[in-house]
């Protein structure tokens, strides 16, 4: 019986309804309206403090506005009228420009002074004048291509003044004076007429010339025109800075660059080239004056422009200090001058600098000692790669001196400042590891010093100078760089979560706009104070490297830099070879030593320093092993004194990496050995093949004794590498090659008796002993190799048989598989090359009886081999008929079977992969 309900009951039911429904179409109706604003083109520019927000949609690219679909090519728009009127605008003052140089170059002669005259007053006043008429009629466009035509007059008249009532001064005095005046003129011009953009601009190009062109037209000598270049990039960078409109300071700043560039390439190259210290004092006047205008300019330049005004100056510092000593020493030695003065610059951080351009500074500093370090990377490259020329010659006898072993060709007498450049480097980094602290200490005022717009907005910005604001904390010194303020840039206000009402994706509640912090301003005006979205803030400042990982990159660095210190001043002083040998080989217990120590000491917060070390290690024991190639006595002296030095690091390092690869190499030492000791009995390479598998019988009795210890397994696969090359040694003698194949048989059954190896070595071990014993019965010529292998083969399936009916779920591959193999294979490699039909006959009839009853007691091993041995034992047998086959069917039949069979293959492609599936399926049920 259906229920009625009464009728307020319904009435408030049909309320309810009618409210969904009306809640529902409001929901679409926002949807549509979305997606509508979503699908029209983009407006191609916004007005000045457009907000997207207002308009009821998201703006391109902001959470929730739709990407465009794939392919999508918005529509072309018309041209924009103020478009095609400055197009003509520009056309018409081209075509007058061109006109008025021909007259000027082609016309001119023909009339007189008067004439000439006239033309020129008129045209170029007119020119001038009609911008500020053009002006107050709101003709902007046409006011600009008419100054830009004034512009091009005003030089043709300069032209046609020289041409006419100069003509015998001299052309660059006269250029000078001309870029000069006019230069004034437009300056007063563009001023007088503050909404023309070209005037100014043009007037700052035309600054560059007075002072340059006058010096040279006066026969100045160079450092009076580098002087004329300063001066005029001091006067760009004033404009850069006090100038009025974007034009003209981008224009100062290209010119105020290209000539300070060439004023200080000047005063560098005459610095350079001085004959004394007294020769090189003025172009340093130069240099340093040059440094004080840029530091200058950087104490009131941005925060990029700050940085690079930094570099220059102590670049220029650098030039001209280190440039005074440079010229009194030898020339190989001046790059420690320069490296003094690089280092003196790091002083910067106890100044006043303002903080970005102090950290220019600090940058240039850091390029100096780069720049000089790289000087003696040839050096110590020779010194490490040379000894590769002795594989060529190994113990062809001990080299006179240290240089001759390395068989370079480098100008020695040239590097011999190298190694103290990296000696100081070193001793620098090293007392930067050791007072970590206190250099933390003596660097806190740079880095937390604050300046106008170095945090990224204005100065007094709330969090200024916090991570928030693009600051920085002491790394080292009080924790994490950043630690002190947490930064909360880009979290939302409490209440201002953003949530998505209900139906219009990306919309926010109102008042909760996503502005951070809940200042409401809009997404792109960034965090606190206005400070731009892409700003650092907290998470840039954990980005920054710690304390911790700064003073372990300065300790790596110091163990690399004297350790290539000493090498390199070996090879500078000539020392004998027997004493260079056993400088790489102290040297590298040095390392190992304090790899050891370090990894070992837990109070050490970076690994920077062991891991280093252990780096250099390997690189130096490989070179100090490369250089005793040349004698037999120091190649057993110097790759014991490895194999002892690595072995001791493996046990006195924890566990962990390190002593692994300590282990890996100590084992890669004694192999090695092993080949030195069958070289000095005088074997060939086969014959002390099997010697050298004495170090993986012992890497296979050292894993047994550590058995799961993380060491065992990359010493149980270093032996097995020497295993291999014992193996390649042994191949050019087949006799040999069979007997160090069953004896790493020997070593994998070895090492299969352990659990834990079992599953690989002992599959391993059975088709060492099988190819093993192929090896041999093919070097001993074997025509019959049934005879040899039937009595392998049939106790080993007896033993396979009873395996299984012990074991009914043992795998087929395991009871029978070895059995197998040792039979059919070599029966099929020689069936495959006997011309008779008698064992290729009772090979296939072996083969079939073994693949029906693998197929009737579905055993995977039995089905396989003898389903591949017969396959292959037919293809051999009915090779010569298909090939006479082929030779009689015509050229076109195969390429044409070949398509129908692939047609049918795709024609009945699912089925096809169903019965293939099916049948791997079943041999998966297989045991």
């Amino acid at each position: 019986m259906e229920h009625v309900p009464p009728p307020a009951e319904e009435l408030a039911r049909l309320d309810r309804e009618l409210a969904e429904l009306d809640a529902r179409r409001a929901q679409l109706l926002t949807r549509r309206a979305w997606l509508l604003a979503a699908l029209r083109p983009p407006a191609p520019t916004a007005a000045p403090g457009w907000n997207p927000s207002a308009w009821g949609a998201p703006a391109a690219g902001r959470a929730g506005a739709p990407a465009q679909p794939w392919g999508y090519v918005p529509p072309k728009q018309p041209s924009a009228p103020r478009s095609a009127q400055n197009v003509l605008l520009t056309l018409g003052g081209l075509l007058l420009t061109v006109a008025a140089v021909a007259f000027t170059l082609v016309s001119w002669g023909s009339m007189g002074i008067g004439g000439r005259s006239a033309v020129l007053a008129a045209v170029t006043v007119a020119a001038l004048a009609a911008p500020a008429v053009l002006l107050r009629r709101g003709l902007t466009a046409t006011a600009e291509a008419l100054a830009a035509l004034a512009l091009v007059l005003t030089l043709l008249d300069a032209y046609a003044v020289h041409a006419v009532a100069a003509p015998d001064t001299d052309g660059l005095g006269f250029t000078a004076v001309a870029a000069a005046g006019l230069a004034a003129l437009w300056t007063a011009y563009g001023l007088a007429l503050g909404k023309l953009h070209l005037p100014l601009p043009a007037a700052v190009v035309l600054a560059q010339w007075p002072l340059l062109f006058g010096a040279w037209a006066a026969g100045a000598p160079a450092l009076v025109v580098g002087w004329a270049l300063l001066a005029t990039a001091v006067l760009d960078g004033a404009i850069a800075l006090w100038g009025k409109g974007t034009g003209v300071r981008v224009t100062a700043c290209v010119g105020g660059s290209v000539m300070a560039f060439s004023a200080l390439m000047v005063g560098l190259t005459l610095s350079v080239t001085a004959s004394g210290p007294l020769g090189a004092l003025a172009p340093g006047a130069l240099l340093l004056t040059a440094a004080a205008a840029a530091l200058a300019g950087a104490w009131r330049a941005p925060r990029g422009f700050a940085r690079a005004g930094g570099v220059v100056a102590g670049l220029a510092v650098v030039a001209a200090v280190g440039g005074v000593p440079a010229a009194a020493v030898p020339e190989d030695w001046a790059v420690l001058a320069y490296l003094s003065a690089g280092l003196a610059l790091t002083a910067v951080v106890r100044t006043r600098l303002p903080r970005n351009a102090a950290i220019g500074v600090l940058v240039a500093s850091a390029a100096v000692v780069a720049g000089a370090l790289a000087g003696a990377l040839p050096g110590l490259a020779a010194v490490l790669l040379g000894p590769v020329t002795l594989l060529s010659d190994v113990w062809a006898g001990s080299p006179e001196g240290f240089r001759a072993g390395l068989g370079s060709t480098l100008p020695w007498t040239g590097l011999a400042a190298a190694p103290v450049v990296l000696a100081v480097s070193a001793g620098l980094l090293g007392a930067a590891y050791r007072w970590w602290p206190s250099l933390a200490r003596i660097a806190a005022p740079l880095i937390a010093r604050e300046e106008p717009g170095s945090g990224g907005g204005p100065a007094g910005a709330p969090g200024a100078g916090t991570p928030e604001a693009g600051g920085a904390a002491v790394p080292g010194a009080g924790g994490e760089p950043g630690a002190g303020t947490a930064g909360t840039v880009g979290m939302p206000a409490p209440g201002a979560s953003g949530a998505e009402a209900p139906g219009a994706p990306g919309a926010t509640a109102p008042g909760a706009s996503g502005a951070p912090h809940g200042t409401g301003a809009p997404w792109y005006a960034g965090g606190r104070a206005g400070t731009p979205w892409y700003a650092g803030g907290a998470s840039a400042a954990r980005r920054r490297p710690s304390g911790a990982a700064l003073r372990g990159a300065a300790g790596a660095g110091a163990a690399v830099l004297g350790w290539g210190a000493l090498l390199l001043a070996g090879a500078v002083l000539d020392v004998p070879y027997a004493v260079a040998v056993a400088e790489e080989t102290v040297l590298v217990a040095g390392l190992l030593a304090l790899a050891v120590r370090r990894a070992g000491n837990g109070r050490d917060p970076s690994a920077a320093v062991p891991v280093t070390a252990l780096v250099v290690a390997l690189a130096g024991a490989v070179s100090a092993g490369l250089l005793s190639l040349a004698s037999e006595g120091a190649s057993y002296a110097v790759f014991g004194a490895l194999v002892a030095l690595f072995a001791g690091a493996a046990v006195r390092a924890g566990a962990g990496v390190e002593r692994a690869v300590f282990a890996v190499a100590a084992t890669v030492g004694g192999t090695v050995l092993t080949g030195f000791a069958g070289r000095s009995l005088g074997l060939a390479p086969h014959e002390a093949s099997p010697l050298i598998l004495l170090v993986p019988a012992l890497t296979v009795l050292f894993g047994a004794r550590l058995r799961r210890n993380p060491v065992a397994l990359p010493v149980e696969l270093t032996g097995a590498l020497g295993a291999l090359v014992a193996v390649a040694l042994a191949v050019p003698d087949a006799p040999f090659l069979a007997l160090v194949l069953a004896l790493c048989g020997v070593l994998a059954a070895g090492a299969a008796v352990r659990p834990e190896r079992r599953p690989v070595a002992a599959y391993l071990a059975a088709a060492l002993f099988v190819l093993a014993t192929w090896v041999r019965l093919a070097a001993s010529e074997v025509s019959f190799p049934e005879a040899y292998t039937l009595p392998v083969t049939v106790p080993a399936l007896v033993v396979g048989f009873l395996r299984r009916r012990k074991d009914p779920e043992a795998s087929s591959w395991t009871a029978y598989g070895p059995g197998l193999a040792a039979t059919l294979l070599p029966s099929l490699a020689v069936a495959w090359t006997d011309p008779d039909w008698q064992r290729p006959l009772l090979l296939g009839v072996s083969a079939l009886v073994i693949t029906l009853l693998g197929a009737r007691y579905r055993l995977q091993a039995l089905l396989l081999l003898g389903g591949a041995v017969l396959a292959l034992d037919g293809l051999h047998e009915l090779a010569p008929y298909v090939v006479q086959v082929a030779g009689a069917l015509p050229r076109w039949l195969p390429p044409a079977l070949a398509g129908l069979l692939l047609l049918v293959v795709g024609a009945t492609y699912e089925q096809r992969l169903r019965d293939a599936r099916r049948l791997k399926d079943a041999l998966g049920r297989m045991r």
